[in-house]
């Protein structure tokens, strides 16, 4: 069998993180779009894993965001919303 040439490697890599969420990808929009927006209301959030292959995202909300009631719209309405905007190839986000 003959060695792949590393222009098909390259390409073949490509598409699989294509399809691939990225941790530093997930943190980065955490820290800039999300965590200040629930800062102002007195909360926060963070990352608690990242399964970059499925796409799932863990994330755990803390101060005032942690023990409100409206927590899971929150998560679904807002976090989830504005992470799946920047990154589409996430799949889904899940409290902890």
């Amino acid at each position: 069998m003959g060695m792949v040439s590393g222009e098909a490697k390259s390409y073949y890599f490509s598409i699989l993180k294509r399809d691939m969420v990225s941790r530093q990808k997930v943190i980065e929009v955490v820290e800039k779009d999300i965590k200040p927006m629930l800062m102002a209301e007195g909360g926060s959030i963070e990352v608690v894993d990242v399964n970059e292959k499925e796409g799932v995202v863990k994330v755990r909300l803390l101060g005032a965001c942690g023990t409100c009631p409206m927590s899971m719209i929150t998560l679904t309405a807002f976090v989830e919303r504005v992470l799946r905007s920047k990154i589409p190839e996430l799949k889904k986000v899940v409290p902890v």
